[in-house]
């Protein structure tokens, strides 16, 4: 199962070497073995319990009718925010156990729909790493500390931890994760896989837990881009459960796979976005050598192509973030009548009174924060949002790429992956993901190394709104050009000389 693609998968079921029950039980042995035993991982919170009876039915289907989606029969894995009615979901939190929501999100109910078998659900930074200010990623009070795969000791980035994972150990093909800023490209880069942020509004929020609106996403989580680009165009459309989605009408595309092209390099103007160089040593020794390979496949570089508002990020962002967390928030745990808290005021009293479970190492300072806040119709609230749009968008990403003419940014998406520290919390510095973040706009991380020999780092091509064609196109071809993606061994630690 190492290393399997959505499509080594598909030819092996057509051809009778295998059956979807098969699969499903090959991924639970070695979620036994590695996940709940041996390196116990901690990235899945829950099985699905019917997913072997899933699995038959499909299997069934496909021996009457043939196959009805491109995912019929392929397991996967949703980020423990994305509502599923066979399963809890809980984002990490001990206070939402125990219930299961009485509608799938959309996104689950797409990837149903392809035939996808919702395996279990992924272990992730509870409530999506906005609880504390010195949170550690990938921990959660229902799933506790997940651990990187490459590197044991070494922390798996997040929010969207176990999602990366799972996909890393080969516990399972592909994942859902969510991002608000990094939250699925930095967890894909320390994990070494492959993670597409997607413009927002490109897919439906709806039955997601959330942070913010104007920076919510949803997005896949494979090995490899092509696995990435399947899996997108399953998700996107106008969904009238989520209002953002209707300005992705006439920009999403169903198939995303057709921009698969080895020699996507070719002649694409690529920006090296300095300012995120010389912040990591280990990412710089990494990426630097890279250009030079993208370079000899036709791209044409454009060094620097630097943002001439670089000092003005991240701009008012957590402002923006507790208006909206609170807000949102609160109309989702509306929507849950089965859950025992309603509103984030309860839920921090909640907190507060399972503290020894759920607040063992750091606090919920953004929650209290949150709370604080006023309506959306606030000014303070209205401005912040205002500076970051024009920060990020026309005086960010917008400005440098239409200046220099550039089909896409470059830069390493974020340092290796450091030691877990449950009590300071993350130190891992800074991502590029940030003005992205603000715009809404699509990224895109592929594997591109391993510092000290084990621990993977990636780079990220970031582009215009609704530019995910080309990303996936650059992204393909720079993975097939370089090819470094090589499965976990678990090491303890790593040994220095």
């Amino acid at each position: 199962m190492e290393e399997a693609t959505i499509a080594e998968l598909q030819r092996l079921m057509a051809a009778g070497q295998h059956t979807a029950r098969q699969l499903v039980q090959l991924y639970l042995d070695r979620i036994a073995a590695l996940d709940q035993k041996g390196p116990i991982l901690r990235s899945i919170l829950e099985i699905n319990p019917n997913a072997l009876m899933i699995a038959d039915a499909l299997d069934d289907e496909r021996r009457t009718n043939g196959p009805h989606g491109p995912l019929h029969g392929i397991p996967m894995l949703l980020k423990d925010n994305i509502d599923t009615i066979d399963m809890m979901t809980t984002a990490g939190s001990m206070a939402l156990v125990g219930s299961h929501p009485s509608q799938d999100a959309t996104g689950t109910h797409k990837l149903r729909e392809a035939g996808a078998i919702i395996l279990g659900k992924a272990n992730m930074s509870e409530w999506a790493n906005f609880r504390s200010t010195r949170s550690s990623s990938g921990w959660s009070g229902v799933g506790r500390q997940g651990l990187n795969p490459y590197v044991l000791d070494r922390n798996p980035c997040g929010s969207s931890s176990g999602s990366a994972q799972a996909v890393s150990a080969n516990l399972v093909v592909a994942a859902l994760g969510t991002e608000t800023n990094g939250s699925i490209v930095c967890p894909a880069s320390v994990c070494g896989v492959v993670g597409i942020k997607p413009t927002v509004g490109l897919t439906s929020r709806a039955g997601v837990i959330p942070i913010a609106h104007t920076q919510d996403t949803v997005g896949p989580i494979c090995r490899t881009v092509a696995d990435a680009a399947a899996v997108l165009g399953l998700l996107t459309g106008v969904d009238p459960r989520d209002p953002g989605t209707s300005e992705s009408d006439g920009h999403f595309l169903k198939d995303y796979t057709q921009f698969l092209d080895a020699n996507g390099l070719q002649g694409a103007r690529i920006g090296i976005v300095r300012q995120y160089f010389g912040i990591n040593e280990h990412a710089d020794r990494i990426a630097e050598p890279l250009l030079d390979v993208m370079r000899e496949r036709g791209a044409v570089l454009v060094d620097p192509a630097n943002f001439a508002n670089f000092e003005a990020f991240p701009g008012d962002q957590r402002t923006v973030l507790q208006y909206e967390f609170k807000a949102d928030l609160n109309r989702y745990l509306s929507s849950r009548p089965d859950l025992p808290v309603h509103t984030l005021e309860e839920l921090i009293a909640f907190n507060s009174a399972h503290a020894a479970v759920e607040m063992p190492y750091f606090q919920q300072e953004l929650f209290i924060a949150s709370q604080a806040r006023g309506p959306l119709t606030d000014q303070a609230y209205l401005d912040a949002l205002a500076l970051d749009f024009r920060i990020s968008r026309q005086e960010g990403i917008d400005e440098v790429m239409n200046r220099l003419e550039l089909d896409a940014l470059f830069a390493p998406t974020r340092s290796p992956a450091w030691g877990i520290d449950v009590v300071s919390g993350d130190r891992g510095s800074i991502g590029s993901s940030t003005p992205a973040a603000l715009a809404g706009y699509p990224l895109v991380t592929v594997p591109a190394g391993y510092a000290f020999g084990e621990l993977p780092v990636g780079v990220t091509f970031m582009g215009h709104r609704w530019s995910e064609p080309t990303l996936i196109k650059i992204a393909f071809a720079f993975e097939q050009a370089t090819r470094v993606r090589r499965p976990p061994k678990f090491l303890p630690t790593l040994r220095f000389v």
